[in-house]
């Protein structure tokens, strides 16, 4: 009998152990747990965790905030007392405390001083000189921080040493891959080798598409969803198709790396299935033709849009000739619109008829998409839509198969505010990367989504763009170039960006500085195919900053003088004059990828990886005098596109330089004299 009991309370201990270990384990990572606050006075409580070499998280912390000069108070004493410094509070200040009640944050300790250095950490007053609650740090005692492993080998990539940031965040360093060997992604499991059994694991850029050309780059990794680096057993670029690994790396147990700060949102499509499209987009549907019910959700911005529907080519995705949802939020109230993509630019007039990313009810055809919800809570957009299999008569309409996939394209990008209250897609910044197909009606159910993830605090500092400021040029050449992601023209000018803007002299919408009373020629060479809705841009100067005119209301065109490249007939229709040259553009190479222009740290190495390509034809020679009546700031656009170019500085002498910030930091002997200064400089040949 005493043996049964035995082994029962030997049962029973191993079992209440092991749900302990899952306990601790399904618990969120915090850090090093360096102790709990031993309580004194004013209900002081809580537990205090090291995040890294020099900031701490309280969990649960409690404190009544009736102290009269109380505040957090750490030093390198044997014990709490008047030697010591004061600790930041949760909002980065010196204040007196106030009351909390179970609250959760972080407290970073003041400059040039560490976890390591410190003895003690409590809650002090330092008039009373009372100690109302305390914790000890341990001798030795190593706060969590970077991990260096090893390097990734293997015959097709190489990198340096793999480092772990955090607990969901891992670098590769000089990370080296020829982007030729087809089905190949980062990659992340369990196990004591990389397997099939593992996980994509996304890009640099949030995509789950293989794996493009690197060269030496630095890549940062955040695991998706809700995994951890305590998660995994090792990182590999992966070959999906033949199932082997061209590199890994093992990643340790128990690495003492700080916790993660981002946010994990989870998101519930509510429909049987979804799937996910890039880190921060999935697509849920269900299906009953000819009826399908489609949710767009997306951790996105409040001033962008989700974009989704079928590919204007099937057996590929392409974004021309597709026929796609909008879905955005527009402050409380949801939207959902049905548009054509017939030409990479904003929705404009070409000969008479519409082109471009244009809303369907624009071109005669009707919306087929029914709005059902629209919700933004906890980070995360999600608009759920309905709408038929088949076209309903539009023309412009794509029908969707009953059996078999299709071939479906998605974008995500920034709303333009075409007039009050009217809003319009502006171009993608995130976009399709491979081939996607769905069947919508196959019976068996799909769902391979996961957690939203926030991104990491990166700060894209826009490009060191210099302006153009020579009293002794007098003529301009103006081409066009890509925008530049969100270093370019968008980080340049607040503004949403088409998908071409003005290079002028080779720089990407720099300012120009004309001096009134002067003649000044620009060689203009943005397109002279009036068919072409994306590549038709005659040059015009307006007191207005989005440009565009052509597509503007006889309401909106009465409030902007137009100073150059257009004439007016007697009944005040707009012409273009001099301004209609051929077409001559800076493109990506063919192995570039425009969703990593961000990557490049100056517009010098971006401009570099471009190359020129000029059509057959001549330049357009547009020439203006400013005189007294023109504002001293007017601004170059394209006539059909908004969107595309930036200031003009209209100024009455050169005897006073402006200041240009950064750009002539180096020292008077060093400011720019000259665009001829510039491209010399840079090394730059048109």
């Amino acid at each position: 009998m005493v043996d049964i009991i035995r082994r029962v309370l030997t049962g029973l201990i191993l079992v209440l152990g092991v749900t302990g270990q899952f306990e601790e384990e399904d618990k969120p990572y915090r850090g090093q747990l360096i102790g709990s606050l031993n309580s004194y006075h004013h209900q002081v409580s809580g537990d205090v965790y090291a995040v890294d070499a020099d900031t701490l998280l309280l969990q649960n912390f409690v404190y009544d905030g009736n102290g009269k000069d109380t505040f957090f108070w750490a030093g390198s004493s044997n014990r709490p007392g008047s030697k010591g410094f004061i600790v930041p509070d949760k909002s980065g200040r010196t204040n007196v405390l106030d009351r909390y009640l179970n609250e959760e944050f972080t407290i970073k300790l003041p400059s040039q001083k560490k976890i390591t250095d410190l003895k003690w950490f409590s809650v002090y007053d330092l008039t009373t000189q009372n100690n109302f609650g305390d914790l000890y740090i341990s001798e030795g005692f190593e706060p969590p921080g970077y991990q260096t492993l090893t390097d990734i080998p293997g015959d097709t990539i190489s990198s340096a040493a793999v480092v772990v940031i955090d607990s969901k965040t891992v670098k590769i360093p000089a990370f080296t891959y020829d982007g030729r060997g087809g089905e190949v992604y980062f990659y992340a499991g369990e196990g004591p080798q990389p397997s099939s059994k593992g996980f994509i694991v996304p890009d640099e850029l949030g995509y789950l598409a293989p794996l493009g050309k690197y060269e030496k780059q630095e890549v940062i990794l955040q695991l998706p969803g809700v995994k951890t680096i305590f998660q995994i057993d090792w990182l590999a670029v992966y070959n999906k198709e033949t199932k082997k690994s061209l590199g890994h790396v093992i990643i340790p147990e128990q690495l003492n790396v700080p916790p993660s700060l981002v946010d994990v949102m989870p998101h519930d499509v509510g429909l049987p299935n979804c799937m996910m499209l890039h880190k921060n987009l999935m697509v849920g549907w269900d299906s009953f033709p000819p009826q399908l019910t489609i949710q767009l959700a997306g951790h996105i911005r409040d001033d962008e849009y989700m974009a989704f529907g079928p590919s204007g080519e099937q057996g590929q995705s392409v974004m021309k000739g597709g026929d796609v949802a909008v879905a955005y939020m527009d402050e409380y109230l949801g939207h959902v619109e049905d548009y054509n993509l017939t030409a990479r630019a904003v929705c404009h007039s070409v000969l008479g008829r519409m082109g471009g990313a244009c809303n369907d009810e624009l071109l005669g055809g009707i919306s087929s998409n029914q709005m059902h919800s629209a919700t933004r809570k906890n980070g995360v957009t999600a608009i759920t839509y309905r709408k038929t299999f088949g076209t309903l008569g539009d023309e412009g309409d794509i029908a969707i198969p009953e059996n078999g996939a299709i071939s479906i394209i998605w974008a995500i990008g920034k709303m333009a505010e075409k007039a009050h209250r009217i809003k319009e897609p502006s171009f993608h910044h995130t976009y399709t990367r491979q081939h996607t197909q769905i069947d919508f009606t196959n019976k068996e159910r799909t769902n391979n989504c996961f957690a939203f993830n926030s991104d990491r605090k990166e700060i894209l500092v826009p490009w060191d763009i210099p302006p153009i400021f020579d009293p002794t040029k007098r003529s301009f050449s103006a081409r066009l170039g890509p925008a530049g992601g969100k270093r370019g023209f968008s980080g340049k000018t607040g503004l949403p960006s088409s998908s071409m803007v003005w290079f002028i002299e080779g720089l990407m919408v720099p300012e120009l500085y004309l001096r009134r009373g002067l003649t000044y020629t620009f060689k203009i060479e943005g397109g002279g195919n009036p068919r072409s809705a994306e590549f038709y841009h005659p040059f015009i100067i307006t007191d207005e900053s989005v440009g565009g005119y052509d597509r503007l209301t006889e309401k909106q065109r009465s409030k902007i003088r137009v100073l150059a490249g257009l004439q007016f007939t007697r009944k005040h229709v707009p012409r273009p004059v001099d301004n209609v040259g051929r077409l001559c553009r800076w493109e990506h190479t063919e192995l570039g990828d425009r969703r990593r222009d961000d990557e490049f740290n100056s517009f010098q190495r971006f401009r570099n990886n471009l190359n020129l390509h000029c059509d057959e034809g001549e330049a357009a020679l547009l020439q203006v005098t400013p005189n007294v009546t023109w504002p001293d700031v007017v601004y170059y656009h394209s006539y059909t596109t908004p969107y595309m170019g930036w200031k003009i500085n209209i100024v009455d002498n050169f005897r006073r330089r402006p200041s240009f910030g950064s750009a002539n930091k180096a020292g008077g002997s060093c400011v720019l004299a000259g665009v001829v200064v510039v491209l010399v400089r840079w090394g730059w040949h048109s």
